[in-house]
């Protein structure tokens, strides 16, 4: 199991839990997907798990280490890819792979190792050699997502992975990311209000709505559950109750 969240909860003001004690757990090489309406505490959760915010209780581990009392280790596993997630605009492209590998290891060979996976996943060619100003939406989403994953972390976080993507760019990034799960066992935790591609690339899903998490399940299961022909209508169904 890489990811195992317990009871994770979050207070911003007294008796209002942004998220209420919820619990759902991800193995190695899954895709599992948080959905709920705005407001449902889906990013509050991610970041609680990414050790960007403290829960108020509960308790999460990554790859076996606590959140509370191991944020390092944790760090160490995971990649976190917000939606508001931006890149250098004045680097070119490859030497902004260059600069993040070098976050990630000061070990030359490794850090070549890290850009050349990088440059083969992004796919952005001759481009990376152009300042990253003049990228579209869709390649920095590109080079963002394989400069996330360029160390083969044990759990990806990706929030809205392809938000104002056009169809083409997302398709390319979500095949990327089935493509990661099931040749190379990473670990994938997303958020997104895509119903579509929710339904497309994850293998379990967790609805939230007013912090607490409603059901948890296969796409299969959820929609021989509730009778419903797609994600979208189950989602209707489980928010609405």
């Amino acid at each position: 199991m890489i990811l195992e969240v317990k009871g994770l909860t979050k207070s911003y003001k007294k008796g209002i839990n942004a998220v209420d004690g919820i619990s759902f757990d991800i193995n190695e090489g899954e895709i599992f997907a948080l959905i709920g309406p705005n407001g449902a505490g889906k990013t509050t959760t991610i970041r609680m798990i990414a050790t960007l915010i403290t829960p108020t209780a509960g308790e999460a581990f990554v790859n076996g280490h606590s959140i509370v009392k191991s944020p390092s280790k944790v760090r160490e596993a995971i990649t976190y890819l917000p939606d508001e997630a931006g890149a250098y605009k004045t680097m070119k492209g490859i030497d902004y792979l260059r600069f993040m590998a070098g976050l990630f290891s000061s070990d030359k060979a490794e850090i070549d190792k890290y850009v050349e996976r990088a440059v083969n996943m992004c796919g952005l060619g001759n481009r990376l050699e152009e300042k990253i100003n003049s990228y579209s939406r869709g390649m920095i989403r590109k080079l963002l997502l394989s400069r996330a994953v360029m160390n083969r972390p044990k759990l990806a976080i990706l929030d809205e992975a392809t938000s104002g993507l056009d169809v083409i760019n997302a398709l390319d990034i979500r095949k990327t990311i089935k493509r990661l799960s099931k040749e190379e066992g990473m670990s994938f935790l997303l958020s997104s209000h895509n119903m579509l591609e929710i339904e497309y690339v994850s293998d379990r899903v967790g609805i939230m709505a007013n912090g607490h998490l409603l059901e948890v399940g296969s796409i299969g299961d959820l929609k021989e559950k509730h009778g419903a022909a797609n994600l979208e209508e189950v989602f209707e169904k489980v928010v609405s109750v």
